[in-house]
């Protein structure tokens, strides 16, 4: 299985203010065959991690997604504020 999260945090923390500041956590489902990835970080960086109209996002996703299908699996990466509480269901939005 590739090394999602390390490869979401390769992407990710050379936008970042504060590299530190970022963490990415990895849940597999189905079998191995879904995962999820949440990364959050400061409410500061989030401009620069969405990128203009979302295209620094959405290519993120792309890479991750990639890596995914090269491995039979199908890859999410959900994005949250790491300043903002999780919400009921544990999930960082």
């Amino acid at each position: 299985m590739p090394d999602y999260i390390g490869l979401t945090r390769m992407l990710l923390e050379p936008l970042l203010e504060e590299g530190s500041s970022l963490a990415v956590d990895c849940e597999t489902t189905c079998g191995g065959k879904r995962i999820l990835l949440r990364a959050s970080f400061s409410q500061e960086d989030k401009g620069r991690v969405f990128g203009r109209g979302g295209r620094t996002i959405h290519a993120v996703r792309q890479v991750l997604s990639a890596a995914g299908e090269l491995a039979h699996q199908r890859v999410q990466l959900d994005v949250g504020d790491r300043d903002r509480p999780s919400s009921p269901r544990g999930r960082r939005r």
